[in-house]
């Protein structure tokens, strides 16, 4: 009944208010980011939707702002592909607000053809691991100060079409497999999600990682027509983009979690995982890889 279960997951039902509270979501301009962003906008949270296309993200700003009759909803420029950029935005945040609540790390690049980031890394890794994991550090003093605060990373069950991380070749140098490169950087989400929860024990942050289901979304766009096709013939036990943001609000409001911290969820409750998932050996390796390609000091 589980798979039943996943693909007729619909909406999570809560009344619970984010009134005074900041929330930043990357990616928020389109798919299940912008669903999320709508939904938390409803419930009176300070929205900060980090897009990298502008145009797009100030249409959905308009159109959310608008549904939802809450007008503290801002946009600003986050291209995860270039630390730069990263660097750029999180100096903004830091400098501007006073408070960050909730991170949703929800951003995402899915089955592209090779190709790299600003920094040089696969842009799978780079986008979806890397980029978050440099945002994240960035802003965690600041989320520290807002505590009770959450970070939510987006994962997949995607993270079970790999068997581990490729230390030796994270960027897939060697030999580029589309599908291995996308499993990989969801299994660095959920491995990233453990070891930063046992970093942060005490700190009142915490963190969660999840799959949102199979959704409908602009990812699917560098899939080969033949599978476009199958994926249509499926759609009937696909989620809606509505559908699919329900455990990323969950994760983010449900206040029963708070005393979870580094678990992983879908359908709105906890997951089973890939057994490399749980493999806190390999997290740490690629905690301290992730620091050193990143340049970064993370105690």
């Amino acid at each position: 009944m589980h798979s039943i279960r996943n693909f007729f997951c619909g909406q999570w039902s809560s009344t619970e208010r984010l009134d005074e509270k900041t929330v930043i979501i990357t990616g928020a301009n389109t798919g299940i980011g912008k669903e999320t962003a709508r939904d938390l906008a409803k419930r009176g949270a300070r929205i900060i939707m980090a897009c990298r296309d502008m145009e797009r993200g100030e249409a959905a700003r308009k159109e959310i702002a608008e549904d939802s009759g809450n007008q503290n909803i801002v946009l600003k420029r986050l291209d995860l592909s270039n630390t730069k950029s990263i660097r750029e935005f999180a100096e903004l945040i830091n400098k501007e607000e006073q408070q960050l609540n909730i991170l949703i790390n929800n951003a995402g690049v899915m089955l592209c053809p090779f190709s790299k980031t600003a920094d040089g890394f696969e842009m799978q890794i780079g986008v979806n691991h890397l980029g978050h994991f440099l945002l994240t550090f960035l802003l965690l003093d600041l989320l520290k100060r807002s505590a009770p605060a959450r970070v939510v990373n987006v994962a997949s069950v995607a993270h079970t079409w790999v068997s581990g991380i490729q230390l030796d070749d994270i960027n897939s140098e060697k030999a580029y497999n589309a599908r291995r490169a996308y499993g990989q950087s969801k299994l660095a989400n959920i491995l990233c999600t453990r070891s930063l929860a046992k970093r942060l024990q005490g700190s009142g942050v915490t963190v969660y990682s999840l799959h949102p289901g199979v959704v409908q979304t602009e990812l699917w766009r560098h899939l080969s027509a033949p599978v476009q096709v199958a994926v249509r013939v499926f759609s009937p036990f696909t989620k809606t983009s509505v559908q699919g943001a329900q455990t990323s609000v969950y994760c983010a409001v449900e206040p029963a979690l708070e005393k979870d911290s580094g678990d992983y969820y879908s359908d709105c409750a906890p997951a089973r995982c890939s057994r490399a998932a749980k493999d806190d050996e390999m997290a740490e390796k690629l905690w301290e890889l992730s620091c050193q390609l990143l340049g970064i000091h993370w105690d």
